[in-house]
């Protein structure tokens, strides 16, 4: 039996769909104008469009992000294994910035206002900070239906189970407490 050559939109295991059954909506998704709630400790928050909202993404190697940010909101030091992004800052002021391989280790920084735009490129750490007197939007695309998310401080500290207290005061060169003290804040 040989298998239906009228079938798209497969990819990462996700479902495919029948193309007699593919409907507009299967290439929308609304409310990307609404700002994301940043009442949370890390005072940031984001939106995504992915083909897990859109499923007509599925095999086109996309996805689309909104970030908000309260004042002095951040988004974690973090990294996409599979993707680069490139972010478009809608209002306010981000300084953001992403760190080079070993053994370099070269910080690539700079504060970006409305309009500017800012790449990172696959697999660096990166990350966004508001540094402004207000709000803070922007809107980032990576190149990948499925582009991943490290973040850099709960997968150190916040794994399950844990990275001995011996391996991680060690790597940064820090007593033990310090370890703990860090932990503490992703297992609540």
């Amino acid at each position: 039996m040989s298998a239906p050559t009228n079938i798209f939109f497969c990819d990462y295991g996700l479902a495919c769909l029948d193309p007699k059954l593919v409907k507009p909506d299967n290439f929308f998704s609304g409310g990307f104008h609404v700002p994301g709630n940043t009442s949370n400790p890390s005072g940031s928050s984001v939106t995504s469009a992915s083909v897990a909202q859109i499923p007509g993404l599925n095999t086109l190697g996309l996805t689309l992000i909104r970030f908000d940010f309260a004042q002095g909101g951040l988004v974690t030091p973090h990294i996409h294994p599979r993707a680069s992004e490139i972010l478009t800052v809608l209002e306010g002021s981000l300084l953001v910035g992403f760190v080079s391989s070993f053994p370099e280790n070269r910080l690539f920084s700079k504060v970006l206002e409305q309009g500017d735009v800012f790449v990172f490129p696959i697999g660096l750490a990166h990350f966004l900070s508001n540094v402004g007197n207000g709000t803070a939007a922007a809107i980032a695309s990576l190149n990948s239906q499925n582009p991943g998310f490290i973040a850099i401080p709960s997968n150190i500290f916040g794994t399950n189970p844990p990275i001995g207290d011996d391996v991680l005061a060690k790597a940064y060169n820090v007593d033990k407490s310090i370890v703990e003290k860090l932990r503490a804040q992703f297992h609540s």
